[in-house]
Parts: C-alpha cells; structure tokens; sequence
C-alpha cells in the first residue's frame, strides 16, 4: 500500500541547491537516453525523407540500444533497473489522486514510468516490423525472406502508417510532458539525465551503482547487442 505523501525534510530538499547529491541515472542510462533520442529522430526524419539506407543504419542502431536496455533494467544502477518503476495499478492511481510515494521524486514516478514502458514497447515493434517489412520498391527488411507473405504484408503496413504516427504522438507526448513538469511544476528532469544526480536533502536515498567495473560491465553488454544487430543487419539482401 502506498502512503500519503507528506513532504518530509529529506524530500522537500529535492531540487534545493544545498541538498546532497545523489547518483540516480548511471552513464550507461543516461549515454543510452540521449543517443535513443537523437536516433529515433533521425528515423523519423529519413523515414519521412525516404532516405532508406540511413534509416535502416539509424534502425540497427535503435535494435542495439534497445537490446542493451532490455539487459541493463535488470543489471543496471538502482534507478534503472525495471523492478524500481515497474508499479502496481494502486500505486499509479494514488500517485494521480497526490498520494504519492516520496521516492516518486527520486527515480520515474509512475506515469514517467508508463511513458518509459509505453515508448520501449512501441519502439520494439516497431523495429521489429521494420526487420521484416518491405516496400516493395527498393527497400526490405534483412528477416523478410525468412516469414510469411502475410507477415510481410501486415508488417509493412502498420510500420508505415499506424506504428510510424505511433511513435511520432508518443514521443511528442513525451516532450510536452518534460516540459509541463520542468516549466509548470518547476522539477528538474532534464539536468540529471545529463549530470547523473539529484539533490536529496539527507542524501539518503539509495544511489545506483556508477563505477568502473557497472561502466565495463555496460560496455560489454552494449558490445554484444551490437553484434546481434551487426549479424541481422548482415542478412539483409
């Protein structure tokens, strides 16, 4: 059950410039979020430009971040991980009622953390359509040949149409909702996603783990999700 949020000293210091600082978001997250960012715009842009071959660059790229997300919300620093935001249907609906729990304000509160699951969702299929769809013109998937015409066909379709104004709504949500909460409800999302902290006013809050040993262990991870793409990308024709 989640408690009524009454702002306690420790987290009235959130966001105050004399509270301590504590790692949330580790480099791999953070390095992960703003190269998501940039690809994803570039596909919408080549997609929408017709430039295929940079868009299928840029879509082994997103294959491999996504990969390596997948893997580091299980591995990853404290925040990161899946298990510190994946909330129970009550904790969502009284965090909207302002019941929330205080570490809401640490990691993603609960519709930060719908938004993240909804845009990882979305972009999986969305790369994996994209793996098997064609256009029957002079651009095909490397996974086409290995379905069904009507998994070819349906595939397509929704990758150039519902899925691509999908994810072009949902990450345009995504930006309005920042800026709502940066500019309305004065919270600091963005400079922590840049820095890696936030200021919690006794520091207690538990850090995630952000040495050497959690940035290797990433590199390796993101390394081997790279070659997974580099082979699907090897199949295309």
């Amino acid at each position: 059950m989640t408690a009524s949020f009454e702002p306690t000293a420790r987290h009235r210091g959130l966001g105050d410039a004399g509270a301590p600082r504590t790692r949330v978001w580790d480099l791999p997250t953070r390095i992960f979020h703003w190269v998501l960012a940039a690809a994803v715009i570039g596909l919408i842009a080549t997609g929408l430009g017709g430039v295929m071959e940079w868009h299928f660059r840029l879509g082994y790229t997103v294959l491999s971040l996504l990969l390596f997300r997948l893997v580091w919300g299980f591995v990853g620093g404290r925040w990161s991980r899946f298990s510190a935001f994946l909330y129970a249907p009550t904790s969502v609906v009284a965090y909207l009622r302002g019941r929330g729990h205080p570490d809401h304000l640490i990691g993603h509160s609960p519709l930060g953390a719908l938004s993240v699951f909804a845009l990882l969702g979305l972009l999986i299929l969305q790369v994996a359509t994209g793996l098997v769809a064609d256009d029957e013109v002079s651009a095909s998937g490397p996974l086409t040949r290995f379905v069904p015409n009507s998994v070819v066909s349906a595939a397509s379709s929704w990758h150039t149409t519902v899925g691509k104004w999908s994810v072009i709504t949902l990450v345009s949500l995504h930006v309005l909702a920042v800026m709502f909460y940066v500019i309305v409800k004065r919270h600091r999302l963005v400079r922590p996603m840049i820095t890696g902290d936030k200021l919690v006013a006794d520091g207690s809050a538990a850090p995630s783990r952000d040495d050497v040993a959690s940035r290797l262990l990433a590199f390796a991870v993101f390394a081997a999700c790279a070659g997974i793409a580099t082979w699907i990308a090897s199949l295309r024709i």
